[in-house]
């Protein structure tokens, strides 16, 4: 392992811990609850109900805005309902509820009012108005089923109707506490009072329901009928809600009490037997609550099955936000402790493990990826772990996002720093440094490799490009040394553009010459085709510079390219103390020798017969013909690029059509024939101009019977 791949795996190891146990503290912590809150969320939205709200052994009696405009409480204070309130609490105890729990609390009656009224107080004049409602709390309490809500100030219950249900034993407390983000997620399972802890109202209710005690536990562990209440904050509950609105049934008083009007027995037993009541209040703006169901609730109201009056059209109250009544809270709590699916937490070790994890990949991608290819993957990672909690959620696993995605987020800027500051410092230096001497791709290898470039190279297959300006040295004797400088520059720099935009390499410039390389250093299986793309695109170029800069104007600029393929040596070629990446092989020399034989046919690209074979149908070629180069002992064919396919002119088609024929008679030794053909394109065709000629003088002079159609081009 490289010194440079150590450094970096410590950095990133070092950065994961830092960030991942920076997430597990404030103010970052504080963001954990944001994570159930949001698979709350995701569930529902994906997944739905998890169950039918009727199946479910919690029912709410809501206390409603409709249950005050309904009469007779239309107008009268609650203090006054007391009696209908027993009358209902009756027929649902009547009807087969297991227990019923009160998220009302009852400070006083209107029996204790010290308001004159008269000559006596009111509450005197009133002696006697809450007994049909303490009789049936008496009654419900001495048979376990009715259980009042008080709220304590510190270890101080607020007074309630102590006699009435029987002392403390049938009273618990109803108060809930939030998280540092005021948003309620838990419920506590127990209250000191007295010396000792007793059951909170969802604990007691749902002790009851299942008719067993709850085992507190040294520790503060809790456990009812077998289930080991899972706590992440110790004596607590973490709430575990259902999305939308109907997820607990929810019954208006106020038809209730039309129910009992109409003595309905069958519809309190039709629809209370076995189960957990909860009186409360669901009103537009008393007791609501922000919770861990913030972005997954739906519309107030009741939607449960209606006894006496008709269904409730929607009010102007009956919209969806982000706040509930408390009541659910509790109706939430017993059924998780019911139903055992409390929300199971994995705790601060683990959620820090996840996030160093997190954090460890998320670093590794900001190291070995470019920043926005990084951000993918973060993003990625995000998304993925995201789905993988939700899924988890549906069993009740609440695993953390809000501590991964932030040590991540952490971890990338971290790492970014650290490649700006120390560990890219050395790779820019290094890439300015030989940016106008190497290639991108050899200055890649060096930096992967962790070496400077060595002697040595290897054979590859390539596509060697020769080209040259012609007349130059004629041209350049007319300018000033400022002003071939200024054309130079433009030119190559134009050619170079071309080149590399097609893959090539180049190699070197000689004076107005330019080397190039296709195939290497990077492997490109269309080096021939690329090669001659290039070829065209420079013809072309050219032909806009003579026509539109400055520095090319007065002066008619033509130049001359030779392709060839095969296989050379590449790789850094020179001395020990001074080498360059370059090509070396007889590719280059035959390359070189189609680019002199352009000026002989008056062509201005030329190839050989295997670049033409490699690029197959894609370019138009037209053979010129067989030649013998100095430094071969074989003949070369050569071939004329002419366009790519398609794109010939008529006049390109035609020539070459008439070359060609003119070609075949003269390799067959009939010269009048062949001379009848070029002579029908001279004046538009050079190389038919050319074997026109020559065709000619073998009509008056014959060569002798061991000629052969091999052109031998002497020197360049």
């Amino acid at each position: 392992m490289g010194r440079g791949i150590r450094r970096d795996a410590v950095a990133i190891i070092l950065v994961a811990i830092a960030s991942g146990l920076v997430s597990a503290f404030p103010p970052f912590s504080l963001a954990h609850g944001w994570s159930i809150d949001a698979l709350t969320a995701l569930r529902w939205e994906f997944f739905g109900a998890r169950r039918d709200p009727a199946s479910t052994p919690v029912a709410v009696i809501a206390i409603d805005e409709e249950t005050y405009e309904t009469p007779p409480f239309k107008g009268s204070p609650t203090l006054t309902w007391t009696t209908e309130i027993g009358r209902v609490l009756n027929a649902v105890i009547d009807g087969g509820a297991k227990v019923v729990g009160f998220d009302i609390v009852f400070p006083t009656s209107i029996e204790q009012s010290e308001i004159p009224f008269g000559d006596d107080l009111l509450g005197a004049r009133m002696r006697g108005f809450d007994r049909a409602f303490l009789r049936s709390l008496a009654t419900g309490s001495s048979a376990g089923k009715v259980v009042l809500g008080e709220t304590l100030r510190g270890d101080r219950p607020s007074p309630g109707q102590r006699i009435a249900v029987g002392q403390q034993k049938n009273i618990r407390a109803l108060n809930i506490y939030s998280d540092p983000d005021e948003v309620m997620r838990r419920i506590p399972l127990t209250f000191p009072a007295d010396g000792k802890q007793v059951p909170s109202m969802a604990l007691e209710l749902a002790s009851r329901a299942l008719n067993t005690e709850p085992v507190l536990a040294k520790d503060g562990s809790v456990t009812l009928a077998g289930y080991l209440i899972p706590s992440a904050v110790p004596n607590t509950l973490t709430l575990n809600f259902e999305g939308g609105a109907n997820d607990v049934q929810t019954f208006s008083f106020a038809d209730l009490h039309g129910c009992v009007e109409r003595n309905n027995t069958d519809f309190f037993h039709r629809e209370f037997a076995g189960k957990v009541v909860i009186f409360g209040a669901l009103l537009d703006s008393e007791d609501r609550k922000i919770t861990s169901k913030r972005f997954a609730t739906g519309l107030d109201g009741s939607r449960a099955p209606r006894c006496a009056l008709p269904p409730a059209p929607p009010t102007a109250g009956q919209f969806k936000r982000s706040s509930i009544a408390g009541v659910y809270i509790h109706a939430t709590a017993v059924h998780n402790l019911m139903a055992r699916d409390a929300i199971v937490e994995p705790g601060a070790l683990p959620a820090t493990i996840i996030a160093i994890v997190f954090a460890a990949l998320a670093a590794l991608a900001a190291r070995v990826l470019a920043p926005g290819a990084a951000a993918l993957v973060y993003f990625g990672m995000v998304a993925a772990w995201t789905c993988f909690a939700t899924l988890a959620f549906t069993r009740s696993l609440a695993l953390p996002l809000s501590e991964p995605f932030l040590a991540g987020l952490a971890a990338m800027a971290a790492i970014v720093a650290y490649r700006l500051v120390v560990a890219d410092k050395g790779e820019r230096l290094l890439r300015k440094s030989f940016a106008l001497y190497l290639a991108p791709q050899v200055i890649d290898k060096m930096l992967s490799s962790n070496k400077l470039p060595e002697l040595g190279g290897e054979t590859r297959d390539v596509t060697v490009f020769f080209s040259d300006l012609a007349g130059f040295s004629s041209i350049s004797e007319k300018m000033t040394p400022a002003e071939l400088v200024r054309f130079m520059n433009e030119y190559l720099s134009a050619m170079t553009d071309i080149i590399e935009s097609k893959g090539g390499y180049i190699d070197k410039y000689i004076g107005d010459s330019i080397v190039a390389v296709f195939g290497a250093p990077a492997d490109d299986s269309d080096h021939a085709s690329n090669a001659a793309r290039a070829a065209l695109g420079c013809r072309a170029r050219l032909d806009e510079l003579n026509q539109g800069s400055a520095a090319f104007r007065g002066y008619k600029v033509a130049h001359r390219m030779g392709l060839n393929s095969g296989e050379a040596l590449v790789g850094n070629i020179g001395s020990r103390r001074r080498f360059n990446y370059s090509v070396m092989s007889d590719a280059v020399n035959v390359a070189s020798r189609l680019e002199g034989a352009n000026k002989y046919y008056g062509t201005t690209i030329a190839a050989s017969e295997m670049t033409v074979a490699l690029t197959g149908s894609a370019f138009t070629w037209r053979e010129l013909d067989a030649i013998r180069v100095q430094g071969r002992s074989g003949p070369v064919k050569i071939y004329e690029l002419l366009a790519v396919a398609g794109q010939e002119t008529p006049q390109q088609v035609a020539s070459a059509a008439v070359y060609a024929e003119g070609l075949a008679h003269w390799r067959r030794r009939e010269f009048d024939a062949a001379a009848k053909c070029f002579a029908r394109v001279a004046d538009v065709d050079k190389p038919s101009a050319l074997f026109l000629g020559r065709a000619n003088a073998f009509v008056s002079h014959p060569p002798g019977p061991d000629w052969n159609p091999v052109t031998r081009l002497e020197g360049k």
